[in-house]
């Protein structure tokens, strides 16, 4: 499950190996819950998120459970930087794989205050194993005004807070996260999720990260592993894997891609946020400008937009009075009939990048579309809203 990254500064062996690179599929983590089983294999470096996608059903949780060792019956291969948790040999106990795990509730004590139920996960582990201090899991999940006050006077975005920073106390090895957010109302999520990023940015504990929401795994994600009916049938790189048309991903009405872009304040004669009735310009990697809502911003210089493929259409020129604020030069690289449903998937390359878009199979006809023709893509600002 986690294995060798060529590229960058980390090309250990990796972090977490579900199989042996190069195994064949006998070696993966097999599970079998009377008529459900559960096939996992896949590579992944040792930092930063991977996301698990996948529809209810699929065995994300269960895949989790079996990395944390809390599956019975689990066999094939499990290793975090190349120490075996799982082979033919043994099986490491759950308490001695030093994972972390945070549930979709927090489960917290609530006979405790904050401060008492973060000093227990301190409390687990010895001194001169202690990866992260006190004070810096209280700052990155901004839980120090909530400090001495009752676990029962939390929202329930705070108390996932002080749940997070509790595992974090326990110095874990390996991060597993399982729908952290799905317990959350809309509110309480839109304050999390920036509490979850700078996590991301400033820690370098691995994280396997389960969620069925797209949002989040847009903002918060750099590989994903995509699961299907207990298999996992595709993973790598977030951007390059969410925009392949030959998975089921692709298949499905909430098809999606994701652009990567960089924010401009108004340099350069470009218009500002200020003069722009709420929408921000964006400059992509290959300098196209791209306008998202103010509700979309992060702290962060880089903005990460997901485009569901079905908001975008297409254009042979470009429209010159439209109501559509983003209007994109792209060239199509694939295209994947969906008869069944009378549409298809279309592969855009805009720079170095990808953007899906589902159109009807006559439009496709009626356009004369090719692969190699420069279209014009469409994408409203206001679909962009998280």
């Amino acid at each position: 499950m986690l294995a060798n990254n060529t590229g960058g500064e980390n090309n250990m062996p990796l972090s977490v190996n579900i199989t042996l690179n190069g195994q064949s599929v006998s070696d993966a983590v097999n599970i079998t819950r009377g008529s459900f089983s559960l096939t996992a294999s896949f590579n992944t470096p040792s930092k930063g998120i991977t996301a698990i996608y996948g529809p209810s059903g699929s065995g994300k949780t269960t895949l989790l459970r079996a990395v944390a060792g809390l599956e019975q019956g689990v066999t094939g291969w499990i290793t975090l930087d190349g120490k075996p948790w799982l082979s033919e040999e043994l099986s490491v106990p759950t308490h001695q794989r030093g994972v972390g795990y945070v549930f979709q509730r927090s489960h917290l004590f609530t006979h405790l205050s904050v401060k008492n139920n973060l000093l227990y996960g301190q409390k687990r582990t010895p001194k001169d194993q202690r990866k992260i201090a006190f004070e810096e899991a209280v700052s990155l999940l901004g839980v120090d005004l909530l400090i001495d006050q009752p676990v029962d006077s939390l929202s329930g975005g705070q108390r996932q807070r002080v749940a997070i920073a509790r595992t974090l106390l326990a110095s874990p090895k390996l991060l597993l996260m399982d729908e952290p957010l799905a317990a959350l109302d809309h509110q309480s999520k839109s304050e999390i999720l920036p509490y979850l990023e700078q996590l991301h940015q400033s820690l370098s504990i691995p994280i396997l990260y389960v969620s069925h929401a797209t949002d989040e795994i847009a903002r918060l994600a750099d590989h994903i592993v995509l699961m299907k009916d207990g298999n996992t049938y595709k993973h790598g790189p977030l951007l390059e894997t969410v925009s392949d048309i030959d998975t089921p991903l692709a298949e499905q009405a909430d098809a999606f891609s994701i652009l990567e872009g960089e924010v401009n304040n108004g340099t350069e004669g470009l218009v500002s946020k200020d003069e722009l009735d709420n929408l921000i310009r964006i400059i992509d990697v290959e300098g196209h400008i791209f306008r998202i809502p103010t509700t979309m911003l992060t702290t962060n210089p880089v903005v990460r937009i997901r485009i569901l493929a079905k908001d975008v259409s297409l254009c042979l020129d470009r429209p010159l009075r439209t109501s559509i604020l983003n209007v994109l030069p792209v060239m199509i690289v694939e295209i994947k009939d969906q008869p069944q449903t009378g549409q298809c998937i279309i592969k855009l390359a805009l720079g170095s990048q990808f953007v899906l878009a589902r159109i009807s199979l006559f439009s496709k006809q009626h356009l004369g579309l090719r692969v190699g023709d420069a279209v014009f893509a469409q994408v409203k600002a206001v679909a962009l809203v998280r």
